[in-house]
């Protein structure tokens, strides 16, 4: 077979990549931010207090974000299909666990290594598939982001139906499967490209890199920048189920409510990508982060009504955000550290995720009320447009 013929930048094989990313995709960012939904059943299958629990899953969004950022950054030299299977493996010997853990550190030992499995694909197919595209990029990153958006659009309804219908144990045990498979998938399919040059640095030429970042003000404001720029919807997610029963909508409706944005998200994720390509990633991302920002706005309305139009506005703002962050940091640091510099960034953003879920769950439990929740949703929002917006403002390398 002539390889060079069928592995080409944009060709056939790199659609059926980016196809392959899309699906696993789908079981990255969704199960870890339905979080929301885990805690009342959780909570009464294990006898471990909603508080307790969103410690749990703090943890689970530290080493989604965290731990999976650092094995961006320190596994440049390990292979793509390598990670990706070790993920399948990891989620399948996780799909029966339940069955075997029956305390909070237990909890902890599982959704700890979860969030670590599900983090690494998510770095992996997020820095990878891209390198497989040049004239499209921006729409293949639109494309496996499409499938990041249909998780978190799918997955939310389809956990609270799963344990609600089969309970906590089988429920878990139906999802991860299903995600063992599509990330097998990914690793049979997914690799890097054979034109694409892959960082060759050591542990410590790496260690430099990162202290010669951290010295510029570019990545400071701009590690904050993006590490906001999630953090506003990792403290939605804490409430936005309760937000959406307390206004009115059953338990399923208010999962499905929350789904919705995330299907919403797929708009945006899809045209983000496209206008990206044609106004350049740093307009179109903090365009994203107004639509979010103008939708949390509208939460404090607390009429039926308005919320549609809130969930659109978050939506919207949701995909773009989280399809654009990337095609903006790899225009603003050197392509060739790739998976290192989604890693990197990935570690900003589980920084601000070990303290949102317990943030949010907290506020509205001693408060009575999500004023105060909707308020702190919002300054993220407004805090991560304005960093993120002045640490771009001028070129930086690296």
């Amino acid at each position: 077979m002539n390889t060079e013929r069928v592995e080409r930048p944009d060709g056939r094989h790199s659609w059926l990549v980016a196809i392959a990313g899309a699906v696993a995709m789908v079981f990255t960012f969704g199960t870890p931010l339905s979080y929301g939904i885990f805690r009342e059943p959780f909570s009464d299958a294990f006898g471990v207090a909603p508080l307790a629990l969103s410690g749990v899953f703090a943890i689970m969004l530290f080493t989604f974000f965290i731990g999976s950022g650092l094995v961006g950054v320190f596994g440049t030299r390990l292979g793509t299909r390598s990670l990706l299977l070790a993920c399948s493996l990891a989620t399948g010997l996780l799909a029966p666990a339940l069955y075997v853990a029956e305390s909070v550190v237990g909890l902890v030992a599982v959704f700890a290594t979860l969030g670590l499995a599900l983090g690494t694909a998510f770095v992996v197919l997020a820095s990878v598939v891209p390198r497989w595209f040049e004239t499209r990029r921006g729409a293949a990153t639109g494309l496996i982001f499409v499938g990041n958006g249909l998780g978190l659009a799918v997955l939310p309804p389809v956990w609270q139906f799963v344990l609600a219908e089969l309970g906590v144990r089988a429920g878990f045990l139906l999802v991860m499967s299903l995600t063992t498979a599509a990330f097998l998938l990914a690793g049979l399919v997914c690799r890097r490209p054979p034109w694409a040059e892959r960082s060759t640095a050591s542990a410590d030429e790496l260690l430099a890199w990162l202290a010669r970042l951290g010295a510029t003000r570019t990545f400071r404001l701009l590690f904050v920048g993006i590490a906001l720029s999630f953090a506003w919807y990792q403290l939605l997610a804490a409430y936005a189920v309760d937000l959406f029963a307390d206004r009115g909508l059953t338990q399923a409706g208010a999962s499905a409510a929350f789904g919705l944005i995330g299907g919403v998200s797929i708009i945006s994720r899809i045209g983000g990508g496209y206008l990206a390509d044609v106004v350049g990633s740093r307009r179109a991302f903090l365009a994203s982060l107004v639509s979010a920002a103008a939708g949390i706005a509208v939460l404090f309305v607390s009429g039926a009504p308005t919320l549609p139009v809130a969930i659109f506005l978050i939506g919207l703002g949701l995909g773009g955000s989280a399809t654009l962050y990337i095609p903006l940091v790899m225009t603003v640091y050197s392509p060739e550290k790739d998976t290192a510099v989604v890693g990197v960034f990935n570690v900003a953003i589980g920084v601000a995720a070990l303290a949102m879920p317990p943030l949010g769950t907290a506020t509205v439990a001693y408060t009575g009320s999500f004023t105060i929740a909707i308020v702190l949703t919002f300054g993220a929002a407004l805090a991560g447009l304005w960093s993120t917006a002045v640490g771009t403002a001028s070129p930086a390398g690296g």
